[in-house]
Formats: C-alpha cells, sequence, structure tokens
C-alpha cells in the first residue's frame, strides 16, 4: 500500500503525465481523469496509437514517440499489458509508474521499481489528488460546493 506523503509527494514533484491508453470518448474513466488532471495544472501527453488528438493535445502511439520529458507514466491498460509499458516508462526515464485502479502487474511493478521509478499500482490519479488536494465530493465528483448543510432528500 502508498502511504499518503508518497501520494502527496509524488503529486506535488511531478506535473507531466503520459496516460497510456488515453480514449478519445468523454465517457470512458481514462478521458475523465486525465481532463481533471489538466484542468488542475497538469501537463497531459496522451499515448494511443488509435488517435492524433485528444484534449487538445498530440496523441502518440508510444512513449517512445515523446519529444520532451515525462514525469509519471499512468497506464490504463489491462494488467497483463503493463510489462511492456512498463520497460518502455525505463526506457524514457520517466520517474514514476502509476498502475489505475484494478490495474496490478507485480512483475512490472519490480522491474520499475529496480530501475529506480516511484511504483503506484491499483489507484487512480484523480481520485488521490482530489483527496489530498480537496475537491473530492460525493461520486469522487468535485461539486465547488463546500457546505455543512444537509442536501435535501426528495421522498418517492
Amino acid at each position: 500500500m502508498t502511504d499518503i506523503d508518497t501520494l502527496r509527494t509524488t503529486l506535488n514533484d511531478n506535473k507531466v503525465i503520459a496516460v497510456v491508453g488515453l480514449s478519445a470518448n468523454e465517457s470512458r474513466p481514462s478521458f475523465f481523469a486525465a481532463k481533471y488532471m489538466q484542468d488542475h495544472g497538469y501537463t497531459i501527453i496522451p499515448v494511443n496509437p488509435r488517435y492524433e488528438r485528444i484534449l487538445g493535445q498530440t496523441c502518440y502511439p508510444d512513449l517512445e514517440s515523446i519529444p520532451s520529458a515525462v514525469d509519471i507514466v499512468d497506464v490504463f491498460q489491462r494488467s497483463d499489458r503493463v510489462l511492456p509499458v512498463a520497460e518502455s516508462a525505463v526506457a524514457i526515464k520517466a520517474k514514476v509508474l502509476w498502475m489505475q485502479l484494478g490495474v496490478v502487474n507485480e512483475d512490472a511493478a519490480s522491474m520499475a521499481k529496480n530501475a529506480g521509478l516511484r511504483v503506484i499500482m491499483d489507484r487512480c490519479v484523480k481520485i488521490e489528488y482530489a483527496r489530498l488536494f480537496g475537491g473530492l465530493g460525493f461520486m469522487g465528483v468535485s461539486t465547488g460546493i463546500i457546505s455543512a448543510r444537509r442536501p435535501r432528500v426528495v421522498p418517492y
């Protein structure tokens, strides 16, 4: 389990996120999380060979094609597809390998840790940011409203 200080430091010190498997479909979790992080000051680099642009950014077919430095490699892929992504993260000298909720690959984690990367597994970057820096409301969505008043419940 990753402790709060590690998560806070990771999100505070690393502002460039390559999102592997980012979808252009606005209803997909990868799009929602990337958009949220972009709206909160992070640079998002989409990595998906199926698209040319996502969130107004050039989309790259793989991590090695990105021409600039990457801090966090955020993986929205099935667990069995993470090892090659981890190898690419090491190759581009990323600082963090972040596997999203439900994504667990111990071999990839071990390889990345041995190469000096910080590894965060089975966590959502958006949820952790909102939880640690404010903005997490009911259903994990920032409402922008701070209130001690209980919501009205409409009887059915």
